[in-house]
């Protein structure tokens, strides 16, 4: 059964959005754990993947969404979950088994203010290093950073492209400001969407090596079922995908995870440009931030302030050849994100010598534009 798509002009929140471009997309499973402000992806789901041949199933919590994801992209389906800071923890461990085992899903992170239980229906940013960093061990992550319900819709549908070519999980890092807010999203019909497919193994099954990559660094994934000697483990494994305890195995392992990444950045990484081809002053920002901060871009302007917008639609991987790029003409780089200074610290560090700051706070409301003119003003 196809994905029924529901075309059209639609009045939505970001978080069904969400939902309805992973059916576009082709998901199939998800496995979740109700949690604010994500739960509305989930109600959406539960409604929408039984129409189309789907399964939905709610599980006990976040450790098992996240595993059960895992298990069911084994049998072949596209599949998602959806949580917030809280349970975004308590899957990282899981998300380490899905990187080392090359499994593709999406994970939906729909940030509120935290630590802990924090402000569960009040925006932050305070994960995007957690995205990077959260589990353990070296690894390369994927994570997209919508701005709008449209975005919710359209990246919705790279992540499970970007998910299924390079076998990784994807993250979608919203927040509740975006997940929350309804605003027009179109839908078009499912023939003018692009959707992609997981590397499939071909020839003969005997001798048959799982994790021997192909062309583009990137191992055919069989599905379970198919008569293909599949072994699938979070040990350090060989081609065979067997244990082997070795330095050897780990680092031709290593190399593999994180070489499929980083040897295709130019496909992955994903900006917007907003005034930047004189600006002196470039302000970065992603997710709901960036909608104040092209206003921000504006002002400035009318106030003869030579300021432009670095939109980052991909977060990680860091686009940091783009801002080292940027650094060896502009005046300097203002941050602008709903936490204390995460993203910031990555500015900073591709900057160099050139000044670079951030305004933020540490959750509950979005950042108003004022607050970026005066940072500019008072460093510059």
């Amino acid at each position: 059964m196809k994905p029924q798509v529901l075309t059209g002009d639609h009045f939505i929140n970001g978080d069904e959005a969400c939902a309805e471009g992973a059916i576009a997309a082709g998901c199939k499973f998800f496995g979740g754990y109700p949690i604010t402000p994500a739960t509305e992806v989930a109600e959406q789901m539960s409604i929408r993947l039984p129409h189309v041949g789907g399964t939905y199933i709610q599980m006990e919590d976040e450790i098992a969404a996240m595993t059960s994801i895992l298990g069911a992209a084994w049998t072949g389906v596209k599949t998602m979950t959806a949580t917030s800071g809280p349970g975004f923890s308590l899957m990282m461990e899981t998300m380490g088994l899905a990187i080392v085992t090359e499994t593709p899903c999406v994970v939906v992170n729909v940030q509120r203010a935290g630590p802990s239980t924090g402000l569960p229906t009040q925006g932050s940013q305070g994960d995007m290093m957690q995205a990077k960093w959260g589990s353990h061990g070296d690894y390369e992550i994927i994570a997209i950073a919508p701005s709008s319900p449209q975005e919710m819709f359209d990246l919705t549908i790279i992540a499970f492209n970007l998910s299924e070519k390079y076998r990784t999980p994807v993250l979608i890092m919203s927040d509740e400001i975006v997940g929350h807010m309804s605003e027009k999203v179109v839908i078009p019909d499912a023939k003018a969407i692009k959707t992609v497919s997981r590397p499939k193994p071909s020839g003969k099954k005997a001798g048959f090596k799982p994790y021997r990559p192909g062309p583009n660094g990137v191992c055919p994934m069989p599905s379970i079922g198919e008569g293909y000697n599949v072994h699938v483990t979070g040990l350090t494994h060989d081609e065979r995908g067997y244990p082997v305890m070795s330095v050897d195995t780990q680092k031709e392992m290593m190399h593999r995870l994180l070489n499929k990444i980083r040897n295709n950045l130019d496909d992955i990484i994903m900006t917007e440009d907003y005034y930047l081809d004189d600006a002196e002053y470039v302000i970065v920002s992603y997710g709901v931030s960036a909608r104040t901060s092209y206003t921000a871009v504006d002002m400035a302007r009318s106030m003869r302030i030579k300021a432009g917008l670095l939109r980052l639609i991909t977060v990680w991987p860091f686009p940091e050849n783009i801002i080292r790029n940027l650094a060896k003409r502009v005046k300097g780089f203002v941050t602008v994100e709903i936490n204390m200074g995460q993203i910031s610290r990555e500015v900073e560090r591709c900057a160099g010598s050139v000044p670079a700051f951030g305004v933020g706070h540490p959750g509950g409301a979005i950042i108003p534009p004022e607050d970026v003119i005066n940072m500019l003003k008072e460093a510059f």
